[in-house]
């Protein structure tokens, strides 16, 4: 009997907990994920704070950049959001396919804002675009929702996916992009960058001219030196702390969770699969093994691989590590109802426009789009303003 007792009340927490997580709400849009610790929790918080923090001249901004603060960019509706600005990268193809990104010259991301000081100094209003730079490309600001998540999804599930010889002949051939010492890449238009960290620490520096711990280089000015004089503050100009608290603020922002289905985009996931949109916008990744228990082994939705995929002439720009011109990394899509443009550029007013800008291993899917019967593309776009 007081074994049968014992039994009962641990099936009782057991299905307690469950019923717990079940009941969960969803984090609210630009809140952190479930399950932080209460230390966790006040990092986010005070990274929220460093994320909306507006520098100065005095502060240590610039003498080039493109934002004065994180938070400028990454914006709308939230804070961590999009932003409505646009960049400008630049890089060279040379001989033996090797790409250029012209860093000793100011590449690849051409700040376009300059300090009073140095405009004083070079009577210039934005960094030069380098003279030996051949292509040229625009890009919008994307949100970093669930950043954290795809941070902590293993290489090794990135490099599964990855098909460069398109052995299964299905025009799917999506390949890994490598960081200039080699380790797999992941973040960025062109999946360059090898993890959040780097990626938080390095737009510092190159969007807003703030140096730090991890990237205490304040850089040139189009290959030549910074003036004397026209930088205040020395390096690096914020702290390690700061750094870190931002970082945690990015890694713990949750992903938008997706809308109520309705039975047209119930219907549109399916047809969305079935056109093989899937095969690049893979519906779940899964982390790994982290010491951040709300990241640890969670499923993400976060539609993308995570690999490079050649997307066509029409939209190709520049070379970025392995990454050929016409090579993007596949674009998460948690978050798609959100924005306002589309592709990395911006170039695309709505989701069906950018969808028939697909081309090369698109372009399958874009043609069995267009051939779909008015209510199946119609419950397609529903299903992709739902996430």
């Amino acid at each position: 009997m007081r074994r049968a007792t014992t039994i009962l009340v641990v099936l009782a927490v057991f299905v307690g907990l469950l019923l717990i997580e079940a009941c969960r709400e969803a984090p609210k849009l630009g809140g952190p994920l479930n399950g932080l610790t209460r230390q966790q929790r006040e990092q986010f918080g005070k990274g929220r704070v460093e994320f909306g923090r507006v520098f100065t001249p005095e502060t240590g901004l610039g003498p080039l950049f493109n934002a004065n603060a994180c938070a400028e960019c990454h914006e709308d509706p939230v804070s961590g959001g999009v932003g409505d600005e646009a960049e400008v990268h630049v890089a060279v193809l040379r001989g033996g396919g090797v790409c250029d990104p012209l860093v000793q010259k100011g590449g690849p991301v051409i700040q376009q804002q300059v300090t009073p000081a140095l405009k004083t100094a070079l009577g210039i209003d934005s960094e030069p675009v380098p003279a030996e730079a051949t292509a040229r490309a625009t890009r919008t600001t994307p949100d970093v929702f669930g950043f954290g998540l795809l941070d902590a999804v293993p290489d090794a599930t990135i490099l599964a996916n990855a098909d460069p010889d398109d052995r299964n002949k299905d025009g799917i051939s999506g390949r890994p992009n490598r960081f200039f010492d080699g380790r797999l890449g992941r973040f960025g238009r062109k999946a360059l960058l090898p993890n959040l960290r780097e990626f938080n620490a390095g737009a510092f520096v190159i969007e807003q001219g703030i140096t730090n711990p991890l990237s205490p280089d304040e850089g040139t000015i189009g290959g030549n030196p910074i003036p004397a004089g026209v930088d205040p503050v020395p390096e690096p100009e914020i702290s390690q702390q700061a750094v870190d608290a931002t970082d945690a603020f990015v890694r713990f922002l949750a992903p938008p969770a997706a809308l109520k289905f309705t039975e047209a985009a119930k219907r549109g996931r399916k047809v969305f699969s079935n056109i093989g949109c899937a095969k690049c916008h893979l519906p779940k990744l899964k982390t790994g093994d982290h010491p951040v228990s709300a990241l640890r082994n969670k499923e993400v939705a976060a539609y993308t691989d995570l690999l490079l995929h050649d997307m066509g002439l029409e939209l190709a720009d520049i070379c970025l590590g392995l990454a050929t011109p016409s090579e993007f990394r596949t674009e998460p899509l948690m978050g798609l109802r959100l924005s306002k443009t589309f592709l990395h550029d911006g170039r695309a007013s709505s989701i069906e426009e950018a969808i028939r800008l697909h081309g090369g291993e698109g372009e399958s899917s874009r043609d069995k789009f267009q051939k779909l019967t008015d209510a199946d593309r119609q419950a397609v776009l529903a299903f992709l303003k739902s996430l």
